[in-house]
Order: C-alpha cells, then structure tokens, then sequence
C-alpha cells in the first residue's frame, strides 16, 4: 500500500560514490576546526555548539576523536554557559535549549561535565516547562517537540529526570501525535520526520514509547522512502540525508528498521 502522493526524487549521477569515503570526511572535520578564517566558519557561528557537537561525533563514530583538540573544545563550550544555566552557539549569544543539549552532549562525550555549572543547567530547563508540560525554547516563550525532547535529553544525560514533570511532557507530546501516526511540532501541526524524531526519543528516554503505535508510525515512516533509496521528511518532499538520521533513528527505536531497503538507503546515502 503506497501513500496517495506524488512522487519527487532525485536521480543519482552514475559516477557517484558507491563507498563511504572516512578519510576525506574525517580531514573535513579537522580541517573545518582549524581553518576559522573561513567564510563558511564564519557563516555558521548562530549555530557553533550545535556543530561542534555534530564534528566531534563523526569523528568519534569514524574512531578519529583524538584528531580534535578537547581543550579548546571544553573552554569553548564552558564561555558558552550563561549565569541562568543555558547555553548560547558561541561566546556572548543568548542561551536557548537547542544549544544546551549540544554543549552537554559534547560534555558527556568527553566525559567532563565537571567543568560548568551543572546544577544552574537543571534549574534553566526546570524554568523552562511550561503549566501543560511543553518546554519553551528560550525566554521568548516559543514552544515545540523539539524542545521537549531536547529537556529530557539533557536531563537524561546528567542522571536529573526527576527535575521536571516526566508525566505532563509526555502528555504533551502526544497531544502532537497526528491521525497518521506521525508527530508535528504543536497540537495540530504536520507530521514531520524531523518531529517524529523528536517525540519519539523524548518518549523513549521517559519509557513511554507504548503509547506509539509501531505499525502505524513504522508505515508513515518507510513511506518517506524513495525510489532512489534516500528519504525525505514529509511526503511530496525531496530526499536530503539529514531524513536519513530522522527517520531511521525513529525507526530503529520503534523496532521497525527492517522495512528499510537498507541496500538502496546506503546507495544514495
């Protein structure tokens, strides 16, 4: 059974690499950290953590870690931290929840949460939650799944789940649970892959995950499938790799992974 919507995709040129090329990405990412000079470094400072953070777990999945200056990391990421807990993209940006989950996931990396204030980073995202168990993202009071999973993520990682009320953010996010099985970002929202990352982890850390069904949301989930093997995050949606990581992560957290052509999937990834 095929969803009722056109079909966009890409076309794969025939000379496209058919292996995944470590040493040239891994040199990438090195070459990306020492060059900040760069017009694209430059370019990317509104979101510095958050790509540091991605940098230093590709190096880690591909075994080159060591290749990364962890000092100038840990005294990068602890002048991020703000006195209210929270962190910003860079030095003298204001804090908000996107960016506090990548400067503790790169502590946690290094195993070197000891170097900021731990307990004022509890309190910020305590702060945070609101009355019906949402999660604004900063002061200025903007609420989404993303920050919900992005609360319980960081709570997680610093063993203070108990901090906050599980029960009402778990209520919340499945009042963004949509007919077809998928998550949007607010009660009533399109159902995004991106967002279904999102619910779907924040209810797996909360142990939450059988109010989902697996099926339903499993089926929504391949249908982002294309014929060229990639996957897009919503249909009618072109492929992009990042819907790679959304949707397969959904997947495998849910025990669906299996309805992956996982031989296409590595084709056009």
């Amino acid at each position: 059974l095929k969803m009722g919507t056109p079909v966009k995709d890409v076309e794969l040129p025939k000379n496209a690499p058919s292996s995944l090329l470590l040493q040239k990405h891994s040199d990438y990412i090195e070459a990306f950290e020492k060059n900040k000079d760069d017009y694209e470094y430059c370019m990317t400072e509104f979101l510095r953590v958050s790509g540091v953070y991605w940098g230093l777990t590709a190096m880690d999945l591909m075994g080159q870690l060591h290749r990364m200056n962890k000092e100038e990391v840990l005294h990068f990421v602890e002048g991020c931290q703000h006195p209210c807990g929270g962190f910003g993209p860079t030095h003298q940006q204001d804090p908000h929840l996107l960016y506090t989950l990548s400067a503790i996931q790169i502590l946690t990396l290094y195993d070197s949460l000891d170097v900021i204030d731990a307990e004022q980073v509890v309190k910020y995202i305590v702060s945070l939650q609101q009355e019906d168990g949402s999660f604004y993202g900063d002061h200025w009071g903007e609420v989404d799944t993303r920050f919900s999973f992005c609360s319980l993520a960081c709570l997680a990682l610093m063993g203070r789940l108990n901090a906050i009320n599980v029960d009402k953010a778990v209520k919340f996010v499945l009042s963004c649970m949509n007919f077809d099985g998928g998550f949007g970002s607010v009660p009533g929202s399109e159902s995004h892959a991106g967002q279904v990352y999102c619910c779907v982890g924040a209810l797996a850390i909360a142990g939450a995950l059988y109010h989902v069904d697996a099926d339903q949301l499993g089926w929504w989930l391949a249908e982002r499938q294309l014929p060229s093997g990639g996957l897009n995050g919503r249909p009618e949606k072109l492929p992009d790799v990042c819907y790679s990581w959304w949707v397969l992560s959904s997947l495998k957290m849910i025990g669906r992974i299996h309805w992956i052509d996982k031989v296409a999937a590595s084709t056009c990834s």
